[in-house]
């Protein structure tokens, strides 16, 4: 059985008598009673495929709707301490031993506000260099389909997912991981650090790579839905899944807007 390369599915990692301990006794899953042990309580219906749509759709509409006002309004500055809560709520989720649905939508209002800023004020600028105001509708377009693409290129099975296939991109995750920080340490000695995020070739290289990375992270997102269904994980789980997609989305969509904003300053 596989483990995942997505952080947010820190507790739904596959142990060797099943998904997540499912086969041996007693069973533990996210979201599991603590008066049980952590066992799953007889009365617990297992998840299905409609209670992953519905519960990403619902946390997906929050982060929209968060999104979007914050974008009309014009509060751009609230994306920085968004940024910081929203990591903060995101740490809490993934060590916490119980799934937490009023978090994980906390979380998703709060990133919302981040993206609503960010894309704001990116924006802008873009449009002030270009004259073009389409920039984050593209940067949605874009997140759309490559998702869309994805769930695709997993249901038809054009790329297995094998452990193969998760060592290397949990390999590749942490490398760009590692990048970005020795990035962000070096810009505080150096004018641009690495140029990994100035906007020169090398950013647009590394952004391409981190759309590549994220992109193929959404096959790992959807089998591990797959198999939490197929072990009979809670139905609660849903929403820690629902979380996974949701963190994946924030970090396309983030990398698509910044490869779009590279382009049309050129």
């Amino acid at each position: 059985m596989r483990t995942t390369s997505n952080p947010a599915f820190r507790n739904l990692s596959v142990g060797s008598g099943g998904y997540a301990g499912f086969n041996s006794a007693p069973a533990r899953f996210p979201g599991a009673d603590p008066r049980y042990g952590g066992a799953l309580p007889i009365t617990s219906r297992p998840m299905t495929v409609d209670d992953v749509v519905i519960k990403t759709g619902i946390t997906l509409a929050v982060l929209a709707a968060t999104g979007g006002a914050t974008y009309l309004s014009g509060l751009w500055a609230l994306a920085l301490p968004a940024a910081l809560i929203g990591f903060v709520l995101a740490l809490v989720i993934i060590f916490k031993k119980v799934v937490s649905p009023p978090l994980i939508l906390a979380y998703a209002a709060v990133e919302g506000v981040f993206l609503g800023g960010i894309s704001g004020s990116i924006g802008t600028y873009v449009q002030r260099l270009t004259g073009s105001g389409s920039l984050v509708l593209e940067a949605v377009t874009g997140t759309v389909l490559v998702f869309a693409g994805m769930l695709v290129v997993y249901k038809t099975g054009a790329v297995k997912v094998t452990p193969r296939f998760t060592k290397w991109l949990t390999g590749a995750l942490i490398g760009v991981v590692g990048l970005m920080l020795v990035n962000l340490v070096a810009n505080f000695f150096l004018p641009g650090g690495l140029h990994l995020r100035d906007g020169g070739p090398l950013a647009i290289l590394f952004s391409v790579v981190c759309i590549g990375i994220a992109a193929f992270s959404f096959l790992i997102d959807f089998d591990t839905a797959d198999e939490a269904i197929r072990a009979g994980a809670p139905e609660r789980t849903a929403w820690y899944i629902a979380f996974g997609l949701t963190v994946t989305l924030v970090w396309l969509y983030l990398e698509i807007l910044r490869l779009l904003s590279y382009l049309q300053s050129e």
